[in-house]
């Protein structure tokens, strides 16, 4: 890595703020991220609704549905330059008060009403914006954790930032598809305008840079510790970086397909209705986070994050040939719902361990723009997976959709590093 960037430092007549604070930087991320994936994993729940309420087809809805990805995987990268460039704090506040906008634009303008229906490009338009501006909080608040926390927490650190998605998720199934039945989609969207206004007001006030000329003197085991000193090439030349990034964006093709279309799958073949559905997102989603903060402390404490990954493909491949088998057999519906949460956790607990050897190896100078590669291929995945199930479901029904999914999940284990 370049010695030549230096950390940006708060400015002389700002407080000075402790290794304390690095919490709070810490509760900040996790409100970010769960603001951003109430929508972007808790709109898919919504797709019963959303299929009738925009009459859509299941191609349509696979575009709709991943057109908040394509907007993500666009705006990443520049995130996380931006990030890198100019500081965490502007860049999430900025982020944040763009996605509220952007849905009450939706709320506005782009939803069913009085039997007028909008059109499919008006809507995955819309969603495609929230995305582009939604996408400023991965990179940023991935940064932030990295800087202020230091390598003996750092792992436990960002797992808990990123039990934020399982998080956001799991508020998202258990609010958005309610409101989606009875009240309808400006619900929906002004709901999550109001978690990224509320988000942004803790940002302006706790989100700021570590001053290391004053910590490094106080806490060198925290503040200090968050200058990484790996002596690797730049993100976007750094081969083993880019083999990560491959891995990430296999890995979460398996984990959009369940989040896309978990609850389709449980409606047309398990004939399961609102709540049970909501029942099994929610609990998918729980795990999820559980799993995230063990992973993160465990691998903290044993120093093997590269070999946790390549179990969890294994333990993921194995969970969706067993989705597989159930959907084959035409099992009763509680049996589908145990194998959909079985599969959604063990595809889901990577990812804090998976971010924070990323950011290790990138080096907290340029964490931002390497997590930004690692969003922008995660969205990528989460764009053309919803799209070419719908596809992929025409030719082989569900068990199929399953099996392959596992095929792709496995793809991912030798690229990433044995130690």
């Amino acid at each position: 890595m370049s010695t030549a960037c230096t950390p940006v430092s708060l400015p002389l007549e700002s407080p000075v703020r402790g290794a304390g604070h690095r919490w709070k930087v810490l509760g900040v991320g996790v409100a970010a991220n769960a603001s951003f994936s109430a929508a972007a994993a808790g709109l898919p729940t919504t797709a019963i609704w959303l299929r009738s309420g925009y009459q859509l087809s299941n191609a349509e809805l696979g575009i709709a549905l991943g057109a908040m990805g394509l907007g993500v995987a666009l705006s990443e990268l520049p995130w996380g330059m931006a990030t890198d460039r100019w500081g965490d704090r502007p860049v999430l506040l900025w982020g944040l008060l763009g996605t509220m906008l952007s849905l009450l634009s939706l709320l506005l303008w782009i939803t069913p009403v009085h039997g007028a229906v909008p059109s499919l490009f008006s809507l995955a338009a819309g969603l495609a914006l929230v995305g582009v501006l939604g996408g400023s909080v991965n990179g940023s608040s991935g940064r932030a954790v990295m800087r202020w926390f230091g390598p003996g927490e750092r792992g436990f650190a960002m797992s808990i930032r990123q039990t934020a998605v399982p998080l956001g998720g799991a508020l998202g199934a258990l609010i958005l598809p309610t409101l989606a039945a009875r009240y309808g989609f400006a619900m929906v969207f002004g709901a999550l305008a109001f978690a990224c206004a509320l988000s942004a007001a803790f940002a302006w006030r706790w989100m700021h840079e570590p001053d290391f000329s004053v910590e490094a003197a106080k806490a060198p085991q925290n503040v200090s510790a968050g200058l990484l000193s790996a002596q690797e090439a730049p993100p976007l030349r750094n081969g083993r970086i880019w083999r990560m990034v491959g891995a990430i964006a296999l890995l979460c093709a398996p984990q959009s397909a369940i989040l896309s279309y978990a609850t389709i799958f449980l409606h047309d073949q398990g004939k399961l209705g609102l709540a049970a559905v909501t029942t099994v997102m929610v609990s998918l989603q729980a795990g999820a986070m559980v799993m995230r903060i063990w992973s993160g402390r465990h691998t903290d404490r044993h120093a093997n994050r590269p070999a946790y990954l390549r179990g969890c493909v294994l333990v993921a491949t194995m969970a969706f040939l067993l989705l597989g088998i159930v959907a084959s057999i035409n099992a009763p519906g509680w049996m589908l719902m145990v194998a959909i949460v079985l599969a959604g956790i063990a595809v889901s607990s990577w990812h804090g361990v998976g971010y924070t050897e990323l950011a290790t190896v990138a080096g907290s100078n340029h964490a931002g723009t390497a997590l930004g590669m690692a969003n922008t291929a995660v969205y990528v995945s989460f764009f053309l997976t919803p799209v070419l199930i719908p596809h992929l479901l025409d030719l082989v029904a569900w068990r199929g959709v399953w099996c392959v999914s596992a095929v792709v999940a496995l793809a991912a284990w030798p690229l990433f590093p044995k130690r």
